[in-house]
């Protein structure tokens, strides 16, 4: 984490007591976050990250601000405070009020707390475990990105202390839902397959960028129910994030899994120009990167 963190309307250190315990999302895990990239100063897809967060918020009944330019504005404040033009941003909505626990006192409905961070250094491929029934596909909550992350910090613990870097995480179906942090591809022919939303998975932003922007002559990419079996019918398998963007997966625990790798490399080559131009488009005359 850098020196600065942004508290509502204000850059404080990070070493400063701005919050109470008596603040129920603390306490609860109830709010909603977001894990941005930011290249050349430009917090990439911030659009998406806006309205993803601004719908789980209202699911999970989260006050949240009530305008995009409003965050916008205090987050590149922080993104300028620590120079953080090419790093990782975390920005988080915390309900106050509510529950049987509310601490005493007035205060706000909400606050926004958000840091940045250096880019982390995930490495060229990832090998993966499987974690059966972790997630509840059924759920009214599924899908949604909320700060109850509890469960997956431990399964990815406990991942790298079986010298993995991620699970694969099936819902109650024994289907293919997502990883810890990233969402999951497998490839076949010329055809792109990740699980729908119906799986339990989170609605990623590199996954949808993926779905709705990025195209690639001859490769057809959609959704579509997939077992471990079918991960390891693919030719190849990949995962996908805002931080790693997209990385191959060498072995999965239990499956045997084929070392592919030439349409995930057209996806990113198309992924890459994607991100350029979209930071190009959104050029900041305020800074020198």
């Amino acid at each position: 984490m850098h020196r600065y963190l942004l508290h509502n309307d204000e850059i404080r250190d990070t070493g400063a007591q701005d919050l109470s315990a008596g603040q129920v999302g603390l306490l609860n895990g109830w709010g909603v976050f977001s894990t941005i990239r930011v290249y050349d100063g430009i917090m990439f897809a911030w659009e998406r990250h806006w309205d993803r967060m601004r719908i789980d918020a209202g699911r999970l009944r989260v006050p949240f601000p009530p305008a995009r330019d409003w965050l916008e504005q205090r987050l590149h404040r922080l993104i300028d405070a620590n120079k953080a033009f090419n790093a990782t941003l975390r920005v988080a909505v915390i309900r106050n009020r509510g529950g049987m626990f509310e601490g005493p006192g007035p205060m706000r409905e909400f606050d926004v707390v958000a840091f940045t961070a250096d880019v982390r250094p995930w490495g060229n491929t990832v090998k993966l475990g499987v974690i059966p029934n972790a997630r509840y596909a059924a759920s009214e909550f599924a899908g949604t990105k909320n700060l109850s992350w509890s469960e997956n910090l431990t399964w990815y613990e406990r991942a790298h202390e079986q010298g993995l870097d991620e699970v694969v995480l099936l819902n109650e179906r024994g289907e293919v839902a997502e990883c810890t942090s990233a969402n999951i591809f497998a490839a076949k022919g010329e055809q792109v397959w990740t699980p729908p939303l119906n799986s339990g998975c989170l609605p990623g932003v590199t996954r949808a960028l993926l779905l709705e922007e990025i195209r690639v002559p001859g490769l057809r990419i959609g959704e579509k129910t997939l077992l471990p079996a079918d991960l390891e019918a693919a030719d190849e398998v990949f995962i996908t994030s805002t931080t790693r963007e997209l990385l191959p997966v060498v072995s999965i625990v239990g499956l045997h899994i084929r070392p592919g790798g030439r349409v995930r490399e057209q996806l990113q080559q198309a992924f890459t120009v994607y991100v350029e131009s979209y930071v190009a488009s959104r050029k900041r005359a305020d800074i020198i990167v």
